[in-house]
């Protein structure tokens, strides 16, 4: 550690000056040497960055309450600069939120230096635990960013943003209907729903057959459901009880069919 901070770093800061915040310190962060910046920045000009969940109402009145009962600030959110004047935030949108209920002037950040960590900070997102819909629309948001600015890039080469294929598949299908029933397909698209060689814009083509097929066998699945909630059981979990009895895994199997063929089996059985 030491020496002088990059040149990149010294321009950044110089922009959060110009874009009326105030620099607080650049400082190299302990794990990998990276210069970041410590600062305050107006609140109208940061935002949640375009890929990730949409906010939770619940989450956001919870921490108000936290931080205003706190009388105090202490948790800096992390944010990207993808252009002079903008400020996005991978990590800590939900706080973000809470400064914009209680018109705060100013907004502490580490401000990361290099744009594209976007994408790898995104998975760091903790603040508030993700459910299977939120992840999923998060990861295909991801996606369909990353086959605009990089489409010859592989599903393979972003496996640590994307966490896990099915996640994919799972976006399309909840940006369609936000009710789809993704918690009783998960199982099963956990085991043969794999991260694909294809390029992302070629591989966004065969995400949304896929989902056509998981489509298709939940409406087949949603027929036998209607038939065994006519004789009077209105279980809440009978879609999952029926999708378990009638899955083409099984525990013990070790060779998995291709997707395709698994999804097929499905809608006949």
């Amino acid at each position: 550690m030491g020496g002088e901070p990059s040149a990149q770093a010294r321009a950044l800061a110089t922009q959060v000056e110009r874009d009326g915040g105030t620099t607080l310190a650049i400082y190299q962060e302990p794990v990998g040497d990276h210069w970041q910046i410590f600062c305050l920045l107006p609140r109208e000009r940061v935002e949640a960055s375009p890929y990730q969940r949409d906010l939770s109402p619940t989450h956001v009145k919870r921490l108000t309450e936290s931080i205003k009962r706190l009388d105090r600030f202490v948790d800096p959110i992390v944010v990207i600069s993808p252009k002079p004047g903008v400020y996005w935030t991978p990590n800590g949108n939900h706080r973000r939120a809470v400064l914009d209920k209680l018109r705060a002037d100013s907004v502490p950040a580490i401000l990361v230096v290099e744009p594209a960590m976007v994408f790898e900070v995104l998975p760091l997102n903790v603040e508030k635990a993700h459910n299977l819909k939120e992840k999923s629309l998060e990861v295909i948001r991801m996606y369909r960013a990353l086959a605009k600015d990089e489409p010859s890039s592989t599903e393979e080469r972003w496996q640590p943003q994307f966490e896990s294929a099915h996640f994919i598949t799972l976006g399309l299908l909840y940006e369609e209907n936000k009710r789809f029933a993704g918690g009783a397909f998960a199982p099963i698209l956990r085991r043969v729903d794999k991260f694909l060689r294809l390029t992302l814009s070629k591989g966004l083509e065969e995400r949304r057959e896929r989902a056509g097929l998981v489509r298709e066998a939940d409406a087949a699945l949603g027929e036998v459901v209607a038939k065994i909630k006519k004789r009077g059981i209105n279980h809440p979990y009978v879609k999952n009880y029926v999708l378990a009895r009638t899955t083409p895994l099984t525990r013990a199997r070790k060779t998995l069919p291709p997707f395709e063929q698994t999804f097929k089996k499905l809608r006949e059985n």
